[in-house]
């Protein structure tokens, strides 16, 4: 009998978060998660990116927030319990716990370990009347948050809703209404739409932080990945896209490079760029209606001059939506 052939071997297999990337390489934009920023350089270079005079929304929402803390203390009497997504230094949330009394439990969460539980450190030293609880892990997935003994607020300071597209954010803000439960609170901080030439600088300061800032994803992706793209390659390209109301990140090659995923090589060159994030920015009324298809009503929100920056108080409906 002739031999028969045998089969072909089955094309290795990736781990989700592998194949997640793989996949992102493979568009005809090559795309990057936003969130490989943050190993513990990037979350100290976002850092230093707040600091920086073209980087007005960090200075323009601190500003805001000892008059709506005293304003949320006033408006939601009771003991209360705030979960904080993305919670990086916690300088913002300590804002909250010097106005509001009634805050007795607070869960920070961020991918940053490290810093994540030095920071809840230093606020517990400050404020030992709250229980500070630090949880260590990725919140554009599922997190297990202790369960609930009284009611939950969300804070989510910054723009980084803004790095979701509407679709997605409306996905995740859906999550976060299901997993808090009927009737809890959201605070989040909203970039709006504005003058582009404010907007470009805000990405493209003079020092070059956010350069080193967007090029420090590629070293977080190949100690993690063993990528073995070439940090050094790459030029850093920011620029506010005005029909898409977003401003786009981008890594630009200056070079051919081949990428090692695994098994897989993924080729990119000499002018292609992987887009490493977006920030989209909205009017006040545009972010109600998204905020109201995921399930969560307007009950307040709060304007810097000049229409700079917003922050939103929404609260949760009973729907399962």
């Amino acid at each position: 009998m002739p031999a028969s052939n045998p089969s072909p071997r089955p094309a290795p297999q990736l781990d989700p978060e592998r194949q997640a990337l793989y996949e992102g390489l493979l568009r005809p934009q090559k795309q990057v998660d936003a969130k490989y920023f943050y190993d513990a350089a990037g979350a100290a270079l976002f850092e230093r990116i707040c600091a920086l005079d073209e980087y007005y929304p960090y200075r323009t929402e601190l500003a805001m927030l000892p008059a709506i803390a005293r304003a949320l203390s006033e408006a939601l009497p009771g003991p209360m319990e705030v979960v904080e997504f993305g919670a990086g230094a916690l300088v913002k949330a300590a804002l909250l716990l010097e106005a509001m009394p009634q805050i007795r439990r607070f869960y920070p969460i961020d991918i940053a370990g490290e810093p994540l539980r030095a920071a809840a450190g230093a606020l517990q030293a400050r404020y030992p009347r709250v229980q500070v609880q630090p949880i260590e892990a990725d919140f554009t997935q599922d997190v297990v948050l202790p369960e609930s003994q009284g009611r939950r607020m969300v804070f989510f300071p910054g723009s980084t809703i803004g790095n979701f597209a509407p679709r997605a954010a409306v996905a995740l803000l859906q999550r976060w209404r299901r997993a808090l439960g009927p009737h809890s609170y959201l605070l989040i901080g909203v970039d709006t739409k504005k003058c582009p030439h404010l907007l470009h600088r805000a990405y493209n300061d003079a020092a070059g932080v956010t350069a080193r800032f967007n090029r420090n994803m590629v070293v977080h992706l190949n100690r993690r990945f063993g990528l073995g793209a070439e940090p050094d390659a790459f030029d850093h390209y920011a620029f506010y896209h005005p029909g898409r109301g977003r401003i786009e990140m981008h890594l630009v090659s200056r070079r051919p490079q081949q990428l090692q995923l695994g098994p897989h090589r993924i080729a990119l060159a000499e002018g292609e760029s992987l887009h490493t994030e977006n920030s989209y920015k909205y009017t006040p009324e545009e972010f109600h209606r998204l905020a109201a298809q995921a399930g969560w009503h307007h009950q307040r929100h709060w304007l810097a001059p000049q229409r700079r920056f917003a922050v939103t108080l929404l609260r949760g409906t009973a729907t399962t939506g």
